[in-house]
């Protein structure tokens, strides 16, 4: 199966293994799986970090692309299909980051590992 990490979901596998719910750590584990980390993810934590509000062990462009390659983490490019497709969502939930990863789910058939409920308002397929 395919996975779509959302960006909590990325950085509590790779820093907080605890905050996981069992489903999302046994599809993290189960290396049949393909795991996806969207672009838009790697550009929220980098705004996030540079503004002091998010914290890491080294900076972006060298703490994320270690935690791909440990986890076997795929990236997934931010194409324009799911820019248009997130602006067509429901006005359901507003924040752009979401709406772009459920966005990218829906348009690469993927189910989004997330705790984010209102993800599943904008019809994206979501476990937790």
């Amino acid at each position: 199966m395919k996975y779509l990490l959302d960006t909590c979901t990325f950085l509590w596998a790779s820093q907080q293994t605890r905050m996981l719910s069992g489903a999302a750590a046994a599809v993290i584990n189960d290396w049949a799986n393909e795991l996806y980390v969207s672009d838009v993810s790697v550009w929220e934590i980098t705004l996030k970090h540079s503004t002091g509000k998010l914290p890491l062990p080294d900076v972006p462009r060298i703490w994320i692309p270690e935690k791909f390659a440990y986890h076997k983490f795929i990236s997934l490019s931010l194409n324009q299909d799911a820019i248009y497709r997130s602006g067509e969502l429901p006005r359901l939930h507003l924040d752009p980051f979401d709406r772009l990863l459920a966005a990218q789910a829906m348009e690469a058939g993927m189910t989004l590992l997330s705790p984010d409920t209102p993800l599943s308002l904008l019809g994206a397929s979501r476990l937790w």
